[in-house]
């Protein structure tokens, strides 16, 4: 099994470790400034890590929600479900001086990938801030 990759994100103004067979889709094609994309090269599971802009009317886990859906919206994604919503300890973060809060949401929109129809079948998992690829 190939081991798990330290990546830069953002022209490393942070890192993730992502798992075994993941490609980044800059590779492949353009993404927005905003982004960063991986893919799973088995499966059709990606890992988006978007830089939002701060919405005040939402706090906390709300603004999680929020998030979310919003970018399902942008999307047009045919399902939007969010399976959880946590706070991540502020200790282990690298940015614990800059932030009061900081929430991790799993959760799968069923979207059309780039020119294609939406399958009946298979969601498309976006999870933000962690992920689970065999």
């Amino acid at each position: 099994m190939e081991p798990t990759q330290h990546y830069p994100l953002f022209g490393g103004a942070f890192s993730a470790t992502l798992p075994p067979g993941a490609i980044d889709v800059s590779d492949l094609r353009q993404v927005p400034d905003n982004q960063e994309a991986f893919c799973h090269r088995e499966t059709d599971q990606s890992l988006i890590v978007e830089l939002l802009e701060l919405q005040a009317h939402v706090q906390g886990e709300a603004a999680a929600r929020f998030h979310f859906e919003d970018v399902g919206g942008v999307q047009e994604a045919r399902a939007v479900r969010v399976e959880a919503v946590q706070p991540l300890l502020l200790e282990n973060l690298a940015l614990r001086g800059c932030c009061e809060e900081a929430w991790v949401l799993s959760g799968k929109q069923q979207i059309a990938k780039e020119n294609q129809q939406v399958r009946a079948r298979g969601m498309c998992d976006v999870l933000e801030g962690s992920m689970g690829w065999p």
